[in-house]
């Protein structure tokens, strides 16, 4: 593990209050970082996200349009490791890594010097996750893979591979270059999409899929590492 964090930006998404003052100034000095603050929801957290090394959210305040900016962030290629705090138990963890691409999870019970080495951990590359939950992802992991991908609620071949490249973060852009078809193609696929297993949003869609297909069929996944293959 570095021993200097100096070059190494945080940035800690929680409600202002004296409270979480004090918390950023000790992480800050514990963690030998450049901690910054922001308020959930705030305009700043999408337009800054980018720039940090390591994004922390405040499971108690969570803001949807914060989640929105990170699973944007992910599709374009953010470097930025993501992790959550104040979350209360391991079934509350298991919602927030269905919805946010979260590298570290840290409970209500943590202490503070505890959160400071995972934060350190995860500054390093690593994961920071109890073993039990690390246990249960695995578990349905491997429940998932054993599903097959099948045809729900009249989806075409082609919308459930636009489904499937949607639940692995690609963008409107990204999927109609991949398929070779328009941006407004598209739009319309999805539209039909959501119509069809009556959801609102990419996100309710992404959910849905999760929880009535099972893995994306193969041709989604190789066009995801070939696009993957080509941006390095």
């Amino acid at each position: 593990m570095n021993d200097s964090n100096d070059d190494s930006q945080v940035l800690i998404v929680t409600s202002a209050s004296p409270q979480s003052a004090l918390f950023i100034e000790y992480v800050s000095e514990k963690t030998k970082c450049s901690v910054t603050g922001l308020e959930p929801g705030s305009p700043k957290v999408a337009q800054t996200l980018r720039d940090y090394s390591l994004a922390l959210f405040d499971a108690s305040s969570l803001d949807e349009r914060d989640i929105g900016h990170v699973q944007q962030a992910v599709a374009d290629g953010a470097k930025t490791v993501f992790a959550g705090f104040n979350i209360p138990n391991e079934d509350e963890a298991l919602r927030l890594l269905d919805v946010l691409y979260l590298q570290g999870i840290f409970y209500k019970t943590d202490q503070l010097d505890l959160l400071c080495k995972g934060i350190l951990c995860l500054l390093n590359g690593d994961f920071w996750m109890s073993r039990h939950l690390m246990t249960r992802l695995v578990r349905l992991y491997r429940q998932q893979r054993t599903n097959t991908y099948r045809p729900a609620c009249g989806l075409t071949q082609r919308e459930l591979e636009i489904l499937a490249m949607l639940g692995s973060g690609e963008t409107n852009m990204n999927i109609a270059k991949q398929l070779f078809i328009s941006e407004h193609t598209v739009k319309s696929h999805l539209y039909n999409i959501f119509r069809k297993i009556e959801v609102k949003n990419r996100t309710q869609a992404i959910n849905w899929a999760k929880d009535h297909l099972g893995a994306p069929p193969p041709q989604v996944m190789w066009r995801r590492r070939r696009a993957e293959a080509r941006a390095v």
